[in-house]
């Protein structure tokens, strides 16, 4: 019965991950076959790079590379700052009202962001900050999330190596970097995988705050390049998604072993 219910487990779980992955699978193959061999499933259709070479014409790819690659970058050094500050003062640092605080932080994890977007918007105008880089980023810069992740982090830090930095004269800020940073660097890569993959793929929020292909990441890049009114070539714009997502999955492919290990490391499932 054991072995039964372990085959039947096994099998969900191979559909599902089946299920999950045959877009990705069906647009890979229509990149590189011609719009009627994509649309009737040709399977015995000619391969051929010629959609990409008219999608790359198309759109100016490397700008919305170059934007999303600023983007999130700016995005996790923002996060970094800001979510190991507050993770360590949550852990370390005893201040009246810290558990009260500490909840309110943890209630941002139920608000969804897009509830936020006029008041974001409204904020960004003020500071004179629409259609740059930096707009588009500030708003993810304070994480509940990984305010979260660095507290728990710090918290599992023994407390002796604390009190030996404090012995041999570092500071509060001398402490967070030599004792618990080096500490929590696979927390550190978790959090960087989970920070690029969501704001390499955020949509609504850029689409609002952007006007010009100046700041347009590829997300945005690529609902203009693949809207109604451009013509719909089903080969064209799967050939542009696969351009948008390769760095995404090269990456993941390369280090996906340290990705895996940084996971477990850090208990997120």
């Amino acid at each position: 019965m054991k072995f039964f219910l372990r085959n039947i487990e096994a099998l969900g779980a191979i559909l599902l991950a089946i299920i999950w992955v045959s877009p990705l699978l069906y647009a890979f193959w229509a990149a590189f076959h011609n719009t009627s061999d994509a649309v009737n499933f040709n399977i015995y259709g000619e391969w051929t790079l010629d959609n990409f070479k008219i999608a790359w014409d198309g759109a100016p790819w490397l700008r919305y590379f170059l934007n999303t690659f600023m983007l999130v970058t700016v995005i996790l050094i923002g996060q970094f700052f800001v979510t190991t500050l507050a993770g360590f003062a949550f852990a370390q640092i005893k201040f009246p009202g810290r558990d009260f605080v500490f909840i309110l932080v943890l209630m941002q994890l139920f608000i969804l962001p897009e509830v936020l977007i006029v008041e974001n918007y409204a904020m960004v105008s003020r500071l004179g900050l629409f259609d740059t880089i930096l707009g588009v980023g500030m708003p993810y810069m304070a994480s509940a999330f990984g305010i979260f992740l660095m507290r728990q982090a710090f918290k599992g830090v023994p407390y002796e190596l604390h009190e030996a930095a404090r012995v041999e004269g570092c500071g509060w800020f001398g402490i967070l970097w030599r004792v618990y940073v080096p500490l929590a660097r696979p927390t550190y890569i978790a959090y960087a995988l989970v920070s690029v993959s969501t704001h390499w793929n955020n949509f609504l929020w850029p689409l609002i705050v952007t006007n010009t292909p100046d700041t347009r990441p590829l997300t945005v890049g690529l609902s203009i390049f693949g809207a109604p009114e451009n013509g719909v070539d089903i080969s064209i714009i799967s050939a542009a998604t696969m351009m948008s997502i390769a760095p995404l999955l090269i990456v993941f492919l390369i280090f996906q072993r340290q990705f895996v290990q940084a996971f477990l490391r850090t208990g997120i499932k």
